[in-house]
C-alpha cells in the first residue's frame, strides 16, 4: 500500500513538473534536476529493496536513515545551486542598472547638445539624475 501510495505520489509531482514546463513557469535547467529525483524516487517506490540493499552496501543500518540522508544532501544541494543562481541574478542586474544610468546620461547629454544648451522637452538638467 505504502508503495502505492509513493508512486502515485511521484507520478503526480512529476505530472506538475512537466505542466510547469509547459506553461513556462519552470526553466528547463531547473526541471531536468526535478525529474531526475522524481525519477530517482520513482524507481525507490517501484523497488523499495534497492534502498535495503543500498543500505547494506553504505553500511547503514536503518534504510530509512539512509533516505533522511540522501534527502538532506539533496535539499543542501538546491539549496547551494539556487543561492549561486540568485548571487548571478544580483551582478547581472546591478550591472544592467549601472548600464542604464550611463545611457541616460548620455541621452541626457544628447538632449541637451541638440537643444542648445537646455534639457529637451522640458527634462532634468544633464548634471541632475532623476532618482530611481
Amino acid at each position: 500500500m505504502a508503495t502505492l501510495v509513493g508512486f502515485i505520489f511521484v507520478l503526480v509531482i512529476l505530472v506538475i513538473i512537466f505542466e510547469m514546463l509547459r506553461r513556462r513557469h519552470l526553466r528547463e535547467k531547473y526541471a531536468v534536476i526535478w525529474i531526475i529525483i522524481g525519477i530517482g524516487v520513482l524507481v525507490l517506490a517501484a523497488f523499495p529493496q534497492l534502498l535495503f540493499w543500498l543500505s547494506g552496501v553504505l553500511g547503514v543500518k536503518v534504510p530509512s536513515n539512509l533516505l533522511f540522508a540522501m534527502a538532506l544532501v539533496l535539499l543542501v544541494s538546491v539549496c547551494l545551486h539556487l543561492s549561486f543562481e540568485q548571487s548571478q541574478a544580483e551582478d547581472e542586474i546591478r550591472v544592467l542598472a549601472e548600464e542604464v544610468g550611463i545611457l541616460r546620461l548620455k541621452l541626457l547629454e544628447l538632449e541637451a547638445g541638440a537643444s542648445g544648451g537646455r534639457p529637451a522637452s522640458g527634462g532634468p538638467r544633464p548634471d541632475v539624475l532623476p532618482p530611481d
